[in-house]
């Protein structure tokens, strides 16, 4: 399928895709001024936009990467198998030569630009964007059907369908996944009361039995810089916010969109333990691939090292606390053993290592 330009004196009509409402009054803005460019319509999250594409028909769609429920790249791809379009990517993970916007070009984008860094500096980019909008209209696409599980976009009838990715190749945001048994309260009580207000959102698996888990989050929360509480399913994962697993029940990373929660459930025991550090990086390789960062402290037996190395294998950053610091050096000895373990760090160390960490894997601010 081939789908035709409009005609060169038609008004090119766009579809402003952003969860940013701040973002999408400007762009409506600043895009409106071009008489030869009309605005039909805009949508918060990919879902809205299927149902007003199917509605309005644009010529163009510009379209965010971070976005709740579903993230534009796998929404591009899903709409270049069932109802292929001109999409202009905007964001901030898509600045020349990174994976994001390399990975847009391959879904289908005519072209990718990168967001400023402050949603009200969007009004700068007017002019360029205004300019590769009419370009795009006049481009050339092609629907190239994919193989695979997934829910088609565009038509309700579409046959199309692309395969689900757990995670995404960049984010703005990093989750920082840590694991401790025996020893641990005293290495989280000092890796925790280290971290500024800004650090990325933590979600911790302490060895504890039930109950215990509440008391110690809010201990830990009155010491503190960053929120600590106990979590509960659904939680969102989000800059200065701790989530401790409660003890009796396995605590795992979700996505949603762009957005990390977690899912608290009952399950049986993993390497004895329940919550299983191993369950909670597992999860966090699957989900959040290299926009993680994982730690594991002391503790005895060797749960979450296999969990620590399959996140290093997804790209996370991963350490292990140094055997000198250690309680029992039975957890990171394993995971040091197995080569899960970037680095091996004192315990007063641990806190600046994943920032430092977490740093290095995070794209430029995101405008909202």
């Amino acid at each position: 399928m081939l789908l035709q330009p409009p005609s060169p004196a038609a008004r090119v009509r766009v579809l402003i895709v952003d969860d940013s409402a701040v973002v999408r009054q400007l762009l409506v803005r600043e895009l409106s001024k071009d008489p030869g460019i009309e605005v039909v319509g805009t949508a918060p999250d990919p879902y809205v936009a299927r149902d007003k594409i199917v509605e309005l028909r644009p010529d163009v769609v510009t379209l965010d990467v971070e976005m709740p429920r579903m993230d534009g790249i796998t929404f591009l791809r899903k709409l270049m198998a069932a109802h292929p379009l001109p999409v202009i990517v905007l964001s901030s993970l898509t600045a020349a030569g990174t994976d994001t916007a390399v990975e847009a070009m391959a879904a289908g984008a005519v072209e990718v630009l990168a967001k400023p860094g402050s949603a009200y500096a969007v009004g700068q980019l007017a002019a360029v964007l205004g300019a590769k909008v009419k370009s795009a209209a006049r481009a050339k696409v092609f629907a190239v059907p994919v193989a695979g599980p997934g829910a088609p976009v565009g038509g309700r009838g579409a046959a199309a369908r692309v395969p689900a990715v757990a995670a995404m190749t960049a984010t703005t945001d990093v989750v920082i996944a840590l694991g401790a048994s025996t020893g641990g309260v005293q290495a989280l009580t000092t890796v925790l009361t280290a971290l500024p207000p800004s650090a990325p959102g933590v979600v911790v698996v302490q060895h504890m039995p039930e109950k215990f888990t509440a008391s110690f989050a809010r201990r830990l929360n009155e010491t503190c810089r960053v929120e600590v509480r106990e979590a509960v399913d659904g939680d969102a994962v989000i800059p200065g916010r701790v989530l401790i697993a409660p003890g009796g029940f396995h605590t795992l990373l979700r996505r949603s969109g762009a957005r990390y929660h977690v899912q608290v459930r009952d399950g049986p025991d993993v390497h004895h333990q329940k919550p299983s550090v191993e369950m909670l990086f597992e999860s966090v390789a699957k989900y959040a691939g290299a926009n993680a960062v994982g730690g594991i402290l002391t503790g005895m037996g060797a749960d979450g090292a296999a969990g620590l190395l399959s996140m290093r294998r997804a790209g996370a950053r991963t350490l292990a606390q140094d055997e000198a610091t250690c309680v029992v050096f039975g957890m990171p000895g394993e995971a040091v053993k197995c080569g899960a373990a970037e680095a091996v760090v004192p315990i007063q160390d641990v806190a600046a290592t994943l920032l430092r960490m977490a740093a290095e894997r995070r794209p430029a601010a995101r405008a909202s």
